[in-house]
């Protein structure tokens, strides 16, 4: 029987509301007790990319997975969505559930958010956990085939364009089933997102990711403990990126999977999970 996102939840007891995040209605997964755990997904993204990881965090700890600023079934403020605006958002939604400090899992954009809060809020991040993030090189092949590819999804009611945007992501096909296809499928044909669609994918335009972008010195001021975790066949991003990160953030660790492209916590939940969890483990409370 293929795995769904009913069954990767079933284990857990868990629920899906709104949160009020400093004045935008905001989709939440939440799970479990104990310190707070914050994943964010990527560009286009929503909370299902994380079902696979939910239920062995909520074991140890207070799991909230969120539709970011403009995505999924989140509002959308009819303004470009730079990173101080996600940033704004995510601390928001943090005073909105009670958190003074969490540990923030990005990936991709989420990876992206998640280090400029901890640059600029380090109180507020207690650890920090970057998946194949993004928002440190503006490569125009790579971000022209970001809005190509999703602009494409969202324009033309095909559910084989979107099932190609999420293969994008994957090394293996397998891994953008038929059910995520299906979740992303909707959400892209909301006339809401699409209405937003500039919004959401104003970091894919040069001016704007330049002057966004996450620097070397900035990297060096995070003092949150800081895992990165990187695919080898992640389209998105070569290997070296995901080193100068690491070389950038003091203290920070570094692990490369095989096989594996721009989801490792989706395309390789067996591994991750332990991972993130002794990472977790070693620096939480």
């Amino acid at each position: 029987m293929p795995a769904s996102i009913w069954t990767e939840l079933s284990p857990i007891p868990f629920t899906v509301s709104y949160v009020d995040a400093a004045g935008v209605r905001t989709r939440s997964l939440q799970a479990g007790s104990g310190e707070p755990v914050v994943f964010l997904h990527g560009t286009s993204g929503h909370l299902e990319a994380f079902t696979r990881n939910i239920a062995a965090h909520a074991e140890r700890y207070r799991v909230h997975a969120i539709d970011m600023l403009g995505h999924g079934y989140t509002g959308k403020p009819d303004h470009p969505y730079e990173i101080p605006r996600y940033v704004e958002h995510l601390l928001g939604y943090l005073d909105a559930v009670g958190a003074d400090r969490a540990h923030i899992v990005g990936e991709s954009l989420g990876g992206w958010v998640g280090a400029r809060t901890a640059v600029e809020h380090p109180d507020r991040v207690a650890s920090l956990q970057l998946l194949c993030a993004g928002g440190t090189v503006a490569n125009p092949e790579v971000m022209k085939r970001i809005d190509g590819s999703t602009r494409q999804a969202v324009a033309v009611d095909d559910v084989e364009l979107t099932r190609a945007r999420l293969r994008l992501l994957m090394a293996s096909a397998d891994d953008a089933t038929e059910e995520l296809v299906d979740v992303r499928h909707r959400i892209y044909h909301r006339p809401d997102f699409v209405a937003n669609i500039d919004n959401l994918l104003c970091l894919q335009t040069m001016e704007v990711r330049r002057r966004n972008l996450l620097t070397p010195e900035q990297l060096a001021r995070i003092t949150a403990p800081t895992l990165i975790v990187w695919g080898r066949k992640n389209p998105f991003g070569d290997v070296p990126e995901a080193q100068a990160m690491h070389e950038a953030i003091p203290g920070s660790r570094l692990e490369l999977f095989d096989d594996t492209g721009h989801w490792p916590q989706h395309e390789q939940a067996a591994r991750y999970n332990p991972l993130s969890l002794a990472f977790l483990a070693e620096v939480a409370g």
